[in-house]
């Protein structure tokens, strides 16, 4: 058994650690909050956005206008894994890393021996584990500094550059989806090309064109991508606080339960001290007597 000295160093210990965890999860509950409304107030727009962009690019018989819709064999493939700057937020950026290596090693197996397989890594996270393993072309860590949509739009615009000049064939985002404070659902969705609907004519919508359909796909196309990107970044921006107001939480749980513990083997610790020392003042008094 440890000696009290030991043990209270322990408990002290514990108890510091149980405060900057408490911390913590204040920290990321308030943010969380202000990210939770982000997201949920873009979904609905980037949704119809998203619908009216798929219709639009199915309906063109066109494929010169159809730039961001071309589908070819994927020979050249570009993964953007959104993650955090900041670790302690529990597996959240670990499922996302595990689910670019196992893209990586099955779907994009051939790709990835080629060397036709990059990485574009947000997040400092996940740039620091898959530059180790992947060939990583970019990092965009400084983009967390100030979210919005003037930040973001710059990194999809990039991507989609590459994908019309023919550097890549096909762009997959993977990505925390926030679901609530204790559920982030590990997504891996399709960027670039635009994923086209079934066909069903019963469900198509005819759209009236003001001025020309041209114009208008020059300027909503782009928009519905950076749209899409940009609720990507705030899914896994929301998810992140969820995920690390939840692991404080458990932390300090975990620390309350290790003080009662330590509490507890001190006590036992103390009674053990205090009984030897009765034992060896009787023992001395009836040395003295004898």
């Amino acid at each position: 058994m440890a000696n009290l000295k030991e043990i209270r160093t322990r408990i002290s210990s514990v108890q510091k650690t149980k405060q900057v965890t408490a911390a913590m999860k204040m920290v990321s509950a308030a943010k969380l909050k202000k990210a939770q409304d982000a997201i949920v107030q873009i979904r609905p727009f980037a949704a119809k956005l998203h619908e009216i962009l798929s219709n639009l690019t199915g309906s063109l018989t066109n494929s010169d206008d159809n730039l961001y819709g071309v589908e070819r064999k994927p020979e050249k493939v570009l993964l953007v894994a959104i993650t955090s700057n900041k670790g302690l937020c529990g597996g959240f950026n670990a499922n996302v890393i595990k689910q670019v290596t196992i893209l990586a090693e099955t779907t994009y197996a051939e790709q990835n021996q080629r060397g036709s397989l990059h990485i574009l890594a947000i997040g400092k996270q996940g740039f620091e584990i898959l530059r180790k393993h992947f060939n990583v072309v970019g990092e965009y860590n400084h983009v967390y500094d100030n979210l919005n949509f003037e930040s973001v739009s710059a990194i999809a615009s990039l991507v989609m550059k590459e994908f019309v000049e023919g550097k890549y064939d096909r762009v997959e985002l993977v990505y925390n989806q926030f679901k609530n404070a204790g559920v982030q659902v590990l997504t891996t969705e399709q960027f670039l090309p635009v994923v086209q609907p079934e066909a069903d004519m019963s469900s198509l919508t005819e759209y009236i064109f003001e001025p020309n359909q041209e114009e208008i796909l020059d300027e909503l196309i782009p928009k519905s991508l950076k749209t899409q990107f940009y609720k990507a970044m705030l899914d896994s921006f929301a998810s992140e606080h969820g995920a690390r107001m939840t692991a404080m939480h458990k932390a300090t749980d975990n620390a309350s339960d290790l003080i009662q513990d330590l509490n507890l083997t001190y006590n036992k610790a103390r009674q053990a001290a205090i009984t030897n020392e009765i034992l060896e003042i009787v023992s001395g008094a009836n040395a003295l007597s004898s």
